[in-house]
């Protein structure tokens, strides 16, 4: 719950920040006429309905487990962070495409540039506190790790997704920037279009690695190897296990675990040890690792279990060879 929270700070900040930053680009464009100021306005208004979408996705996922979705709906948030990977790339990147396009093919000079440069200098004030604040969000989640392989390795894309945006933001305000300055200077408006079409290839890049990210969580991720192995490291120090021969675990939400554990347990047991057995492993799991909302025990002896593996691993073998 505390990561949601985290989250949904991180989010309402750059909810506030684009909406602003929106209206006050549109409104500099429709005064100045600039391609690349439109292009950043459009870009701060579909940021501003991501948040609301990542919002959206935040509060269906959290809702509790039914006979529907009996292991909860926290992939939700996974679906609509895909979401916002499209829109990203088909309203941003593609109306910036457009609007650079039709700019060059019949440039317009732009009027009072002096407007442009005012909004992009808020603008870059306003969306550089958001990214700071968002920046450290993600640098306390992602703890040691380094930057990319925190991205990877995240089963929460909520943080990294409002982080990505506002890079791009930033990036895109410099560009528009460094286009609508060169237009003045050399008094060449198709450069102001130019610099739109550079903001949708900033967009395109970004809504390329959220889609990628995204991609393999809704397919369904592993739990961290380090839980995986304190799942059997508690299993096997339980007296009435043999051998924990393995675990399988999928993310069905940033703080949703389904795990399955293979185990060969001592062979005199009744199954009433075997119950009490299953209820004390189940207990300090969860105790362990909060973020397990269901643990399935499977009594398999090691031999069985090392087929299915084999079995599991051949295709992978095979792809490699």
């Amino acid at each position: 719950m505390a990561s949601q929270h985290s989250s949904k700070k991180v989010i309402y900040a750059a909810l506030l920040g684009n909406l602003l930053i929106a209206i006050t680009k549109l409104a500099a464009a429709a005064w100045t006429g600039s391609s690349a100021m439109l292009s950043e306005g459009i870009h701060s208004l579909v940021d501003t309905g991501n948040e609301v979408l990542l919002l959206y996705g935040l509060h269906r996922a959290a809702r509790p487990p039914d006979v529907t979705r009996p292991f909860g709906y926290g992939r939700e948030i996974y679906f609509w962070t895909f979401i916002v990977a499209l829109l990203v790339f088909a309203l941003g990147a593609g109306v910036s495409f457009y609007e650079g396009i039709v700019h060059m093919r019949d440039p317009e000079p732009m009027e009072s540039p002096i407007v442009n440069y005012v909004v992009i200098g808020l603008s870059l004030v306003f969306e550089g506190g958001s990214w700071w604040f968002a920046l450290k969000e993600f640098r306390r989640a992602k703890g040691s790790l380094g930057y990319f392989r925190a991205v990877h390795e995240s089963k929460d894309p909520t943080t990294f997704t409002v982080l990505f945006e506002d890079s791009a933001a930033l990036l895109g305000l410099l560009i528009a920037l460094i286009g609508i300055s060169a237009a003045q200077t050399f008094d060449r408006p198709e450069l102001d279009g130019l610099a739109s079409i550079g903001i949708g290839l900033v967009l395109a890049a970004t809504a390329f690695v959220l889609a990628r990210e995204t991609k393999g969580l809704l397919m369904g991720e592993a739990a961290h190897p380090d839980v995986q192995a304190s799942i059997l490291s508690i299993a096997q120090a339980d007296p009435a296990v043999e051998r924990a021969n393995g675990v399988l675990t999928v993310h069905m939400g940033p703080q949703q675990v389904v795990a399955a554990l293979s185990a060969d347990f001592e062979d005199d047991l009744t199954t009433a040890d075997i119950e009490a057995c299953v209820k004390r492993i189940e207990t300090q799991v969860k105790a362990s690792h909060p973020e397990i909302t269901t643990l399935f025990i499977k009594p398999q002896n090691t031999g069985t279990y090392r087929k299915r593996q084999q079995a599991l691993e051949e295709p992978v073998r095979i792809r490699n060879e």
